[in-house]
């Protein structure tokens, strides 16, 4: 973190110490452009370009097809009337200095921007943003470029296939500084869906496909539509390879056919891994996945993972529903022991789960399963058999799988249990977690985090550990150990608690793209009391965002130390929503 900062401010000294070297040089060619036109100078520098091994007689003849460019830089960005002089300086080697002076700018008198035909009315065909070409704006001519563009490619989009501009034209008067922005679409008629046809080695179902698409023919055609039905079958985890042709040329009455080609990817994947987290110390990963067992796409696979204080095995079966790329059944079975802080516990789970993705992006989980765990806290063993049916409900809204800018997830979890059911204990298990996540100004981010959870029973006493609330660690309340902030027994054994109210705020500084400071403020606790006290931590640290999502590493101070508040240094990773 040091040698990053320092290098930035290292590099910050040079360009305000040194602005001809770090900004103008172009090998034998300097412009300088008098008066703060950052845009203007990098343009012209950038036309220029590097020029070396010239003798001065040769600078003398090249200083007229610099001029031109310097010239021609300006005029893209609006100032069409610059004062330039030239000289050439001799010093090691000659070099050819332009003083270049812009000038008034051309500013937009008048603009006419619209769209005729079927796509007038439609109300998808937006224009977008306008104000780089609104009067009253200095010229540029990259910006009515992109507006053009624009427009095109919405009309592509929306299936606009014999869509044209019948007037396009930026007309500038130099003399008077005005310009004139004149663009009218003429978009001809809207392009429709036809049938979407699959060619493949025939390993799936036609059924099956088919679950894949959205697309239903002579519905209005949307380039976004067949985007989406690329990435439903790119991520179903059953093909190496997707290619999607919509061939507009191959259109009949208007409707376009959608032609899907399909390689099968192998049918089983091996992986394994070891990282490292202060919450759990090193640990090892691996899994086994066969991801198509049969034509009608069912998969299987198993996970371990192995650390000092926890370990676990666990496999599923998964049957698709449809559509297949979000609703599933999947039956599961696990075993795990666990041995942190004053409580032991093993426990084997049974069970199903139906995922269901609604139509408000909700994504809904039904499930059930029988828990069975043995467990020790303190010098006191117990047992639990539990049948739990439950229910979940969450939403992730971002607009980066990897490194959000800005988003937000929601989850909430219900579990149960019945003395009457095949259980042990009457349990009511509710867990809520919502995260936050905004960048506003240059990169400056702004992180949320909410936990809150509560569970109610008629004995406490029958509630197994897996069930009950601990605070504390990486996700939790930094600056304390792992699953340490919970009540104890009279024999100051952590027994956990019956609710948990953990909250979390956090600034991020980007230092580069990829490197980011961080300053935060945890507070929370598991507690049996809602009165009871609630643990601070704060502190610092820094983000890496690696190529396999964000690296974390915080030094935090816990301010209660009754609590056993207190240095500790967190290291993590994953995504932050």
């Amino acid at each position: 973190m040091r040698t990053t900062r320092l290098l930035a401010l290292f590099g910050a000294l040079i360009l305000v110490l040194c602005p001809v070297c770090a900004a103008y040089a172009a090998g034998q060619v300097v412009v300088r452009v008098q008066g703060d036109y950052p845009a203007l100078q990098e343009n012209a520098t950038n036309f220029v370009g590097t020029v070396e091994d010239r003798s001065t007689a040769s600078l003398r003849r090249y200083a007229s097809h610099a001029e031109d460019q310097v010239r021609e830089a300006l005029r893209a960005l609006g100032y069409y009337s610059p004062s330039i002089r030239w000289r050439i300086e001799e010093d090691e080697a000659p070099t050819l200095v332009l003083e270049v002076e812009p000038g008034e700018p051309v500013k937009i008198a008048e603009r006419e921007v619209r769209v005729e035909g079927p796509a007038s009315d439609d109300p998808e065909f937006s224009l977008g943003n306008l104000s780089s070409i609104a009067p009253g704006q200095i010229v540029n001519h990259g910006a009515y470029s992109a507006v053009r563009s624009r427009i095109q490619n919405r009309a592509r989009t929306l299936g606009y296939f014999q869509g044209e501009f019948v007037e396009h034209a930026l007309r500038v008067d130099p003399d008077a500084k005005t310009a004139e922005v004149r663009l009218v679409y003429r978009s001809g008629p809207r392009y429709a869906f036809g049938e979407v046809t699959f060619e493949s080695d025939g390993t799936f179902e036609e059924q099956l496909l088919e679950g894949f698409v959205e697309i239903l023919p002579g519905e209005p055609y949307s380039a976004d539509k067949v985007a989406e039905l690329d990435r439903n079958l790119s991520n179903s985890g059953y093909f190496s390879s997707v290619i999607i042709d919509a061939p507009p040329d191959q259109a009949q009455d208007l409707r376009v056919p959608v032609k899907v080609r399909l390689r099968t990817r192998d049918p089983r994947s091996v992986a394994a891994g070891v990282g490292f987290s202060t919450d759990v110390g090193p640990r090892f990963r691996g899994s086994w996945t066969e991801h198509w067992i049969n034509a009608m796409g069912h998969s299987w696979g198993a996970e371990t993972e192995l650390s000092q204080p926890r370990q676990n095995l666990t496999a599923y079966y998964e049957l698709p529903l449809d559509p297949p790329m979000t609703d599933a059944i999947r039956f599961t079975t696990g075993y795990q022991r666990e041995d942190i802080e004053d409580i032991e516990s093993e426990r084997l789970t049974f069970g199903q789960q139906w995922r269901h993705q609604m139509d408000n992006e909700w994504l809904r989980v039904l499930g059930i399963r029988w828990e069975g765990e043995r467990y020790t806290i303190g010098d006191e063993e117990n047992n639990s058999q539990l049948l739990l049916p439950s229910i979940g409900f969450s939403k992730l809204v971002a607009d980066s799988p990897l490194d959000p800018s800005r988003g937000y997830r929601l989850q909430m979890d219900v579990t149960g249990a019945h003395r009457s059911l095949l259980s042990d204990a009457d349990i009511a298990h509710v867990l809520g977690v919502a995260r936050g996540l905004i960048t506003v100004g240059d990169g400056h981010r702004f992180l949320g985090r909410l936990q809150v959870g509560a569970v109610a029973t008629n004995d406490f006493d029958d509630v197994p550990p897996s069930l009950r609330f601990f605070a504390g660690g990486d996700q939790s309340v930094r600056g304390y150990g792992y699953e340490t902030l919970a009540p104890e027994d009279e024999d100051g054994n952590t027994v956990g608690g019956q609710y948990m109210l953990v909250g979390s705020v956090e600034y991020q500084y980007p230092l580069t793209n990829t490197w980011r400071l961080a300053a935060f403020y945890d507070r929370g606790n598991a507690i049996n009391d809602l009165n009871d006290p609630l643990a601070t931590g704060v502190g610092m640290g820094i983000r890496w965002v690696s190529p396999v999502g964000p690296l974390r590493l915080d030094i935090a101070k816990g301010l209660d130390e009754e609590l056993g508040g207190g240095w500790r240094i967190h290291f993590s990773m994953g995504p932050e929503l």
